[in-house]
């Protein structure tokens, strides 16, 4: 059986997002996540040291998505909490991660890139 190579490719795609969207980690707009920097919100930069260094959100605070679970207690549980990375996928898993954990209001903001100016 022949399969054509772009409905192959498109296939992967929308498996891609659907997946992405059952996860819950989501990227959200980047006019809420300014909204909620105003308000207080925890920024937490769950990229590698070293990416970090290289430059980073102001007022951000690092937790490599590796390092999440052992950290939690240092994320306030009573304010949202903004995540990022570089492209949006480990601050996906780590929104996941939080939620799961007991965290009620958790966003990805995608990546750094992404984060309100």
């Amino acid at each position: 059986m022949n399969v054509n190579p772009l409905f192959l490719v498109a296939a992967v795609v929308v498996a891609y997002i659907l997946f992405s969207r059952m996860r819950g980690g989501g990227k959200v707009a980047s006019n809420i996540v300014l909204e909620k920097i105003k308000a207080g919100a925890t920024v937490v930069d769950v990229r590698s040291p070293d990416e970090y260094r290289g430059g980073f959100y102001p007022g951000a605070v690092n937790i490599p998505v590796q390092e999440l679970s052992a950290r939690l207690g240092e994320i306030p549980r009573q304010k949202p909490v903004v995540l990022y990375c570089a492209s949006g996928g480990r601050s996906g898993a780590a929104a996941q991660l939080l939620k799961r954990a007991g965290f009620a209001e958790v966003l990805n903001a995608g990546g750094l890139g992404d984060m309100p100016r």
